[in-house]
């Protein structure tokens, strides 16, 4: 059940800066995050299983924003106007990012489906690539754990 759908990266391997500029304008940098945790969610307007984690991924954005981990949405083969429709539509506080898949794969890695899921440590190490919906119970329950070591 748990990790099930998670590949977990042997080794973690060390992720480059990436730097997107979200749709207010802002750089979201994971330098910026040192001492947080990341997960970064590659999505779609169009993508049911997307539609349907973005509730989960808001509560988990909400319990853990001022504490130890940051969500952030990069919406690829989406319009600037879908995306803020769905922006508002779902109340998303977290920094949403519209981005390419060659852009994209340039910063952060390859994304072969939607939705995709990067999660890195603390110390800006990749731990998790994971293609599918992610759930809020799932991250929290591996952060437990990767607490704990």
């Amino acid at each position: 059940m748990l990790l099930a759908g998670f590949t977990l990266c042997s080794g973690a391997v060390m992720a480059h800066d990436f730097t997107f500029q979200d749709i207010q304008g802002k750089n979201q940098r994971l330098v910026d995050y040192r001492g947080k945790w990341v997960l970064v969610n590659f999505w779609a307007t169009w993508c049911p299983p997307c539609q349907e984690e973005t509730p989960d991924l808001i509560a988990l954005y909400n319990a853990h924003k001022n504490t130890d981990l940051v969500v952030i949405g990069v919406a690829l083969d989406s319009t600037r106007a879908a995306v803020t429709e769905f922006v508002s539509k779902f109340a998303i506080p977290y920094p949403i990012i519209i981005s390419s898949y060659t852009a994209s794969e340039t910063e952060v890695g390859t994304v072969e489906a939607l939705p995709t899921t990067y999660l890195y440590d603390p110390t800006g190490k990749q731990v998790i690539y994971q293609e599918g919906a992610v759930s809020r119970s799932d991250v929290e329950t591996l952060l437990a754990l990767k607490n704990k070591h």
